[in-house]
Order: C-alpha cells, then structure tokens, then sequence
C-alpha cells in the first residue's frame, strides 16, 4: 500500500476552514438510503448529515447495481462523543505498549479514530457506510463496521491485500458510487468517507474545507 497521510499530519491539520453554514439534515428522511439504528442515540445525532453531503448520498446510492442499497451507520457525531472515544483508544494503546510516546500514541490512535480537532464526523461532513441488500442482508466488506486495526489485523484498510475476493468487489461497488459523487475515503477505514471536510480538501487540492465543527440541536 502506498504511504497514508494519517488524520492528525501537519497538511491536514493546518488547511484553513471557512464554513458555508450549510444545515444538517436528517438521513432517515433521505430517499434510496438505509440508516441502521446500532450507534442510535436518542436526539437522532448519528443521523444528521449536512446538506451537500447527505444529497451526494442520495445521487450515490442510485449508481449501485440493482438490489443494493447503501447502509449509514453513523454521520454526525458530537464532539464530546468524538473526545471520548478517541481519549478511551489511547488509553487501550497505552496499556499495550506502555513504552509509547505520546506523540506515538497520539498517531497511532489517528488511525483509526480522528483527532477531535480536526475530526470530519463533529464537522458533519464523514458518513460510515456499508452495503446491503433491498431484503436487508448486509454484504461481506472483509471487516465490520468500525474495526479497529488491531483486532481486524489490518483488513479495516481499504486497499488491505488480505481479504476475499467477494469482500474486494464489494468495497469496490462502494467506491465507485461514493467517489464518483466527490467523497472522499480514509484509507485506514474502508466504511468512513467524508465531503467538504480537511482531509476531503487535502485529497482533491482543495485550499480549504468547507465544514467546521458544528453543533446538533435536536429541534433542528
């Protein structure tokens, strides 16, 4: 695989953002799109998209082949939602290799879970998605959803070589229809893609993002 520029790298933590002010929007309310209720929180956060992302789903999900559709595990997420998560998988990482700088810790951390200072899920701008079928059978990607490096032995990276032959036509089925409408993959994570967001500008040369971290008011 060639050299991945992880979440936390200087090129992505210092291109500039001017947010558009875009809303989020409601993902269950999105035609040809499936959301799955495993990361469900009771405000509906996890289902909220902003605008030009979620309708760049919607045009997504028409390219599939017939039959299949796409399944949202998570959009937004809450900034102290995203400190938790990334603060808890340090202190996982610390305890199995103690001898770890924090500087380490810190990078190797980012590959799976984006530092909350630049994280695109509190921008609103980054979906985790998988396929399944119209009767509802989730297909074969080589990992779960969210599988972090260690425990899925790195097949969570999108370009991994060891996976079966049906889970590598999968994801590419999902490429494909997620790249063509301008997301953008993180290479560690198969699932996560994002628009609008730093990394998404550091992908497409883009000379700032266009989504800044935003807060979900339920009402909204």
């Amino acid at each position: 695989m060639p050299p991945i520029i992880l979440m936390n790298g200087p090129r992505v933590v210092d291109i500039p953002v001017h947010d558009c002010g875009e809303p989020l929007i409601d993902l269950r309310h999105l035609p040809f799109v499936d959301v799955d209720d495993r990361l469900a929180d009771p405000a509906g956060a996890y289902a909220q998209l902003r605008e030009g992302v979620a309708w760049r789903l919607a045009r997504a999900a028409r390219l599939l082949p017939e039959g299949l559709r796409l399944l949202i595990t998570e959009g937004y997420r809450p900034i102290d939602l995203q400190i938790k998560y990334f603060e808890e998988y340090v202190a996982e990482l610390r305890r199995a290799h103690p001898d770890w700088t924090g500087n380490h810790l810190h990078r190797q951390a980012s590959r799976s879970l984006s530092p909350p200072e630049v994280a695109p899920h509190v921008a609103g701008a980054a979906v985790d998605v998988t396929l399944r079928t119209a009767s509802g059978t989730e297909l074969d990607l080589g990992t779960p959803v969210n599988a972090g490096p260690e425990e899925s032995g790195g097949d969570c990276y999108t370009d991994a070589d060891d996976i079966s032959s049906t889970a590598r036509r999968n994801r590419r089925t999902l490429t494909a229809a997620l790249a063509t409408v301008g997301l953008v993959n993180y290479p560690t994570e198969w699932w996560h893609w994002s628009y609008g967001d730093r990394y998404w500008a550091l992908t497409t040369n883009s000379p700032r993002a266009h989504y800044d971290a935003v807060t979900f008011h339920a009402s909204q």
